[in-house]
């Protein structure tokens, strides 16, 4: 085994299962297996490096090393031991029976780790017993502890009955309640969403599908549906309609005109109740005008609530006659108010229908950037909650404000030996982290708002810091001259998200003993604000005396300490920093284990902290121009080293790994080929010098293998990407020479210089390069040496002879790795620091760790940026938008200030007209950045009251074309008095207040375009938005969009006319809020990822069965540390809706992909490209389910979004308008059916070139409908097309060809007939014998198995005998595979699996 370094997979929180759904048809997706390294020999498929790579097993890391040895086994010890744990947690419910006053005993399933407040919880929901919110449980008269798991409770068991029993209220309890009647009362109203408080968030799915899928799914089709259904889409979603109108985006739903129960409900100006009233048990009292008009007191007391005899203006206490006590003050409004009761109930009856997504609330709050005008009702706890300093939620916590930092130190902890308990865990971290990303949101409003007085309150504005409910505030300005060396203001903004970088690298890493803070940042109107939990003590003391390890002058003084050494040393292998010494002001040698910068502080609760991680990776050389030093000729070339606005710039750590992942191979390679050499001349010891030189002349960055490279069949468009960087930098002949200089040609076309022929284009589906086996085919033996080669590097240093020492000593010292007998690479994050000095002993350390850092920034530019492009060539990553660009940049690890490169090396690329979406979609990408950076700037000289009006004067200046945009100042009739008293309490950072209305659009314009010349070094030659949207082909909706979600910006939903030349496109009104843009840590569920991951793996190998059993487990694992919403758990229900349907449990998949949709609305957002694609693919499910209008408006839906996020030119709206086309021709509507098949047709050229198979099919599928039109000639034509393009890419035999020939010899037939017919006719007049034509609709079996070929699912008919030689076939393959002898090529094989099922 080869001991790889990273034992512990530090990037897989980072990899974002969300991600791995982009990519289409079938090719496993590059990016799921990214990680996946060399396969090892031990058979198995086990790869030596990380515990979660190929699923087979192995989850824990305590069980990684045991399962590696014993190699075959399908599953082993590691995975039984933990699904065995999985079966304990979930298996064991049981049912008990409630019995609550008034109403009928109802069965409660209950699970035994069940808390008694879950039931608690579940009684308050439902439809019968909402209203209660104080009562006990009680099992033969004891009452039950809240907080008693049901498992500890005695007697307690299948069968029991629980009385529910009312208990006395307290004012908690009494505000408790008031606060769930108002929840109840406003649980169809969706302003809390638009509002964004409260983690609610829109959704719009049951719109479109008239309700709950669940129950329809069931139902036996009606015997004529296709006669009810009206097809034709509104005008603006016909393909060629150039409007884009934004108010479809949010369809009204009518369930949200609130069916009113009362007109007020609010605290009665007589609290607090005086103190003899409260002898008498009075708690609070409320004022209540009912739907009738009816105006009435009522008072809390600890009995229940009562009518009293108060008016507004005279206070009388006394009950009144009759007084209606009731515990529940839904009970007392029912007895008042026929009204109440009537509309109360139809309300609950409303609420407990709607799915429970649609109301549950998701773990981070989500901003909608459009909301209609709503009407401002009076709400007494939204009130109480403004005017009352809840900070937190004091009231249900005791001890008044939570102890964050005590919260989140605990939670991490907890023991994690085992599943139950790592579940328990995790389960813990997340919540707390939930809580605190919100409550951190909450102050850091406050704080900007100026709600919150500060620490330091005689400093001028931009030095103050905040303290608020335990959280420590600051903003990001350069206030002591801090980073005046590193770029003053620009280095502090980027300082706090750098630093949560290193808080989650390190937070994911999770090494017991070493803590970090929780930490929030949050962008609110142009602030930047991080929000930290506060280590105790840290308050009382100077920074000075508490910092015992690191340095907080940037490297002037620097101290150390050995348990801070020891406790980053456990993470310095998988962050890969290396420990190295720096010298301090006495010029002694100081040993660290992370930049200078981090600081360790121990905490007076004895925990060690570190904080201040914002070079926890390394320097970017790219953007850090330092004198005397040469970047490699890959870098120097795209025009690097570059300046930049500061000198924080950092590799991310999904590059890191990259760029190790890459030397591993080329480590491995190079043995191999050493071991290679030994063997053939045994005598004489050859080349092995010209080996090292040749490698440490070529900086790898011309690497032959990219991590994420994905081979495909097609080689001609990836050989066009890497025409520029082709760079032979050594001509010396020897063969182990010629392979580590392989150059980039190689990794994307077949070269035959010297005997390393990478054919990276094998078998035509897409594997990652990592798993190596182009080597083993190309060069005969090697595969032996390369076990060798194994065995060399296993144990440190053990080596077995000397010839192999050297051996690996010199694949060492060419990848740059720090140790000599096995492969470690780590990275200084202090070298290029200013003011940091190394001792002269470890110059050479230096010079290598220089060199080191050079290639990696040679690797992005010449590696990364070639790989992403060819990723978007052959459609393995489809950005259809700013954020999802975004991620596919980041997951390449590049940095979005490579933006302009990326767009400059698409512009140089053959191929590109082929990736014009993409070059739209980085090009508006550019322009609302370097339009939100002018944006903050703008917005800190604007004070509160101006702030609607600013915002819709940037945005005209921005996108209307409307030349002289006039900033309408606020009214001037509040100014005069109050402008002696405004001095005293400016805003941060305001100077003049009014400098903003003085901006011009042409002067926007020029400072967009100069920021994206000195930002990301790209030239945008436009003067105005009209020149811009005409010249790159943006959409002003698409803008607008990109630019709100960026800036926080919500507007008012309405059509906006940015083309008029008389008059400006928003007014102040239209600015309805400004949201803060948050970025937080996103807490794993671990055991879950890996469960999910092996159930793809086990997908992957066929075995659908044991897949679908894998990812419902970790559907479990995922509710139980998540709770019922989050991205993942998004996926994973994708996932599995996509498996129930290939199994053909289509009413299954249909639930589950709904569920996956409304989560996909809720947590992403409802406009998102993942949920533009669950509605695309629920569509499908339900067109299988019979329900083709329903199918119909999804698919309607999903474009209409489609075109407002991206616009109509994107290769993903070919498949949408091809489903959109197939449906139409499955219910008759032919010429629609061709508007769309024609469109996806054009699209398909364009995007995947005319000889494509998908063009092939589009052709296709033309055919048919012109058939079902009898226009043969037509039709003919277009399958003659098809036809050609199969013959010459899959030969004459192939099945597709023979098929789409004989549809041809058919269609010749059909017309000829027809001609004959006509002939006749002509002939004899009206007494023609006319011969019966056949016209047939299509059946519905036959679009659907179309539909499912076009989204990439092909079925195929196996009988359990088949699937048995299959499924041996397959593992036949893989063991074949990995002993490096499959010579047969795969694509012989009687079906390609990967290509039949796809893990979308």
């Amino acid at each position: 085994m080869v001991s790889k370094t990273d034992d512990i997979p530090a990037s897989v929180p980072n990899c974002n299962p969300v991600d791995l759904a982009e990519a289409g048809d079938g090719a496993q997706d590059s990016k799921a297996t990214s990680k996946t390294s060399l396969k090892e020999s031990c058979g198995c498929g086990h790869s030596a490096d990380t515990a979660m790579v190929n699923g087979d097993g192995a989850h824990g890391h305590t069980e990684e090393a045991e399962s590696k040895q014993d190699g075959n086994g399908e599953t082993d010890g590691g995975e039984e031991s933990n699904e065995q744990e999985v079966i304990v947690i979930q298996d064991t419910g049981f049912t008990v029976k409630i019995q609550a006053p008034g109403t009928e005993p109802f069965d409660l399933q209950v699970s035994p780790q069940e808390m008694v407040q879950e039931i608690h919880q579940v009684l308050m929901d439902r439809e019968d017993t909402c209203h209660r919110t104080c009562f006990s449980l009680q099992l033969d008269g004891n009452v039950l502890d809240n907080f008693a798991e049901l498992k500890s409770i005695e007697g307690l068991q299948e069968g029991s009955l629980l009385k529910v029993v009312e208990e006395p209220y307290t004012v908690r309890e009494a505000r408790i309640h008031v606060r769930h009647i108002r929840d109840l009362l406003k649980s169809l109203d969706p302003s809390d969403a638009y509002n964004g408080v409260d983690c609610n968030s829109l959704s719009f799915l049951s719109i479109f599908t008239d309700g709950d899928l669940g129950d329809s799914g069931k139902r036996k089709k009606k015997g004529n549906e296709l006669e009810q259904i009206d097809c034709t889409p509104p005008e603006h979603i016909l393909p060629g309609s150039k409007e884009r109108p934004l108010v479809p985006l949010q369809p009204q739903n009518k369930d949200w005109k609130p069916m009113q129960c009362l007109k007020v409900l609010t605290m009665s100006g007589w609290n607090p109740p005086p103190g003899n009233r409260k002898m008498h048990g009075d708690l609070m009292y409320l004022y209540i005008v009912t739907a009738e008009e009816r105006h009435v007191s009522v008072t809390a007391s600890t009995r229940g609530f009562y009518l009293n005899q108060s008016t507004t203006y005279t206070f009388n206490p006394k009950p009144a006659n009759p007084s209606f006590l009731s515990h529940s003050l839904v009970e007392l409004l029912s007895q008042i108010s026929p009204a109440f009761k009537k509309n109360f109930t139809a309300l609950q009856k409303k609420r407990v229908q709607r799915h429970p997504f649609e109301r549950i609330a998701t773990p981070f709050q989500v901003y909608s950037w459009t909301a209609p005008q709503v009407d401002h009702a009076m709400d007494c706890v939204r009130a109480e909650d403004a005017y009352t300093s809840r900070l937190g939620y004091e009231e249900h916590i005791p001890g008044q404000t939570r102890d964050w930092n005590e919260e989140l130190q605990t939670t991490r902890e907890l023991p994690r030996k085992n599943l139950p308990e790592r579940l328990l865990r995790e389960r813990a971290i997340f919540k707390v982290h939930s809580d605190f990303a919100a409550a951190a949101t909450r102050g850091a409003m406050a704080v900007i708002d100026g709600n919150v007085m500060a620490i330091n309150p005689g400093e001028e504005t931009r030095m103050q810091m905040f303290i608020w409910n335990n959280i420590f505030f600051s903003l990001g300005f350069d206030v002591r001259d801090h980073y005046r060396e590193l770029g003053g203001d620009a280095a502090a903004h980027a300082a706090p998200t750098n630093d949560l970088n290193g808080v989650r690298a390190y937070g994911a890493v999770d090494v017991e003993g070493l803590y970090t803070l929780g930490t929030v940042v949050v962008d609110y109107r142009g602030y930047r604000v991080t929000a930290q939990s506060i280590i105790p003590g840290i308050l009382e003391r100077e920074q000075e005396q508490s910092v015992i390890y690191g340095s907080i002058d940037f490297g002037k003084t620097v101290v150390s300490h050995s348990k801070y050494l020891d406790l980053l040393e456990k993470t310095s292998r998988p962050l890969k920093v290396q420990r190295h010494s720096v010298l301090n002001e006495k010029n002694e040698t100081v040993e660290l284990c992370s930049s200078v910068e981090c600081k360790g502080i121990i905490g007076n609760d004895g925990r060690h902290y570190i904080l201040d991680l914002l070079r926890t990776f390394p320097p970017d050389l790219n953007f850090l121009p330092v004198d005397g030093e040469e970047l490699p000729p890959e870098s120097q070339r795209q025009g690097f080293p570059r300046q930049h606005r500061h000198r924080l710039a950092c590799l991310r750590q999904e590059l890191i790994e990259a760029f190790v992942e890459h030397r591993y191979l080329l480590f491995m390679k190079m043995a191999a080929l050493q071991l290679m050499q030994q063997k053939a001349n045994k005598d004489t010891k050859t080349d092995t010098p010209a080996i090292t030189e040749a490698s440490e002349t070529t900086s790898e960055s011309n690497a032959d293998t990219a991590q994420t490279q994905t081979t495909e069949s097609d080689s001609s468009s990836a050989a066009e990407v890497s025409t520029d960087n082709t760079s032979q930098t050594d001509n010396s002949t020897s063969a182990a020479s010629q392979a580590v200089t392989d150059s980039e040609e190689n990794s994307s076309k077949p070269t035959t210089n010297g005997p390393l022929d990478l054919t990276t284009t094998q078998n035509g589906e897409c594997k990652s390069p990592l798993e190596g086996k182009e080597l083993e085919e190309s060069i005969p033996g090697l595969a032996q040496a390369k076990e060798l080669a194994e065995t060399l590097v296993a144990e440190d240093g053990s080596c077995i002879d000397p010839k192999s020492r050297e051996v690996v000593l010199n694949a060492c010292k060419a990848v740059g790795s720090i140790s000599n007998t096995s492969f470690d690479i780590r990275f200084n994050p202090d070298i290029f620091s200013p003011g940091v000095r190394f001792p002269d002993d470890s110059t050479d350390d230096v010079q290598k760790q220089k060199q080191l850092l050079k290639d990696a920034a040679a690797f992005l530019v010449s590696c990364q940026i070639p790989s992403l492009v060819k990723d978007c060539l052959d459609h393995s990553a489809l950005p259809m938008d700013g954020v999802t660009l975004t991620e596919a940049l980041h997951q390449r690890g590049i940095n979005v200030r490579y933006l302009g490169s990326v767009l400059e090396f698409v512009d140089k690329t053959p191929a590109k007209a082929q990736l014009e979406h993409f070059y739209r979609i980085g090009i508006s990408e550019l322009i609302t950045r370097c339009a939100k950076h002018i944006f903050k700037t703008y917005l800190q000289g604007v004070e509160l009251s101006a702030l609607s009006a600013a915002v819709s004067h940037f945005l005209n200046c921005f996108l209307s074309s409307f030349p002289d945009a006039v900033a309408h100042l606020p009214p001037d009739e509040l100014v005069s008095r109050r402008k002696s008293r405004k001095r005293r309490n400016r805003v941060p950072g305001g100077g003049d207040n009014t400098a903003w209305a003085s901006l011009t659009p042409s002067e926007l314009w020029k400072n967009i375009a100069s920021e994206a010349q000195s930002y990301y070094h790209f030239t945008i030659q436009c003067e105005s938005v009209d020149q811009v949207v005409e010249k790159y082909g943006l959409q002003k909706t698409t803008l607008l969009r990109e630019i709100s979600i960026k800036t926080g910006i919500q507007i008012l939903i309405k059509e906006y006319n940015f083309d008029s030349r008389h008059k400006p496109a928003f007014t102040e009104e239209d600015i309805l809020n400004i949201f803060p843009v948050v970025k937080h840590v996103n807490p794993k569920a671990s055991d879950a990822f890996h469960f999910f991951q092996s159930g793809q793996a086990k997908v992957q190998q066929g075995f659908l069965k044991e897949g679908c059993e894998l990812i419902n487990e970790a559907l479990n694992l995922f509710n139980n540390v998540y709770g019922a919403m989050h991205v993942e758990i998004c996926a994973c229900l994708r996932l599995l809706a996509r498996l129930n349907y290939i199994m053909g449990d289509h009413p299954e998949a249909l639930s589950n992909q709904q569920k996956a949709v409304l989560m996909s609305e809720r947590v992403l957002g409802i406009e998102h490209p993942n949920t533009i694609q669950e509605y695309m693919h629920l569509a499908l499910y339900c067109f299988a389910n019979g329900q083709l209008s329903t199918a119909l408006k999804l698919l309607y839906r999903a474009r209409y979004l489609m075109l407002l996020v991206s616009g109509e030119d994107h290769p993903e709206m070919a498949l949408l308008d091809s489903n959109i086309g197939l449906v139409l021709h499955g219910v008759m509507e032919y010429d629609l059916s061709l508007r769309f098949l024609e469109n996806a047709l054009t699209i398909n050229t364009k995007y995947h070139g005319p000889r494509s198979l998908k063009v092939a099919l589009s052709h296709h599928l033309v055919a048919r409908v012109y058939e079902s039109k009898a226009e043969f000639r037509s039709a003919l034509q277009h399958e003659k097309e098809g036809y050609t393009i199969y013959k010459n890419q899959m030969g004459e035999a192939h099945e597709k060809t023979k098929e789409s020939s004989e549809y041809l010899k058919y269609l010749t037939q059909q017309a000829v007939a027809l001609q004959r017919t006509m002939n006749e006719i002509y002939k004899n007049g009206s007494n023609a014998s006319i011969m019966p034509l056949k016209f047939t609709a299509p059946s519905m079996a036959s679009v659907l198995e179309q539909l499912n070929i076009i989204n990439g699912i092909i079925f195929i008919p196996l009988s359990q005998k088949d699937l048995e030689n299959l499924k041996a076939e397959v593992q036949r393959r893989q063991q074949l595979q990995e002993l490096g002898k499959s010579e047969e090529p795969i694509e012989d094989s009687p079906l390609e699996l990967e290509d039949k099922i796809p893990i979308d």
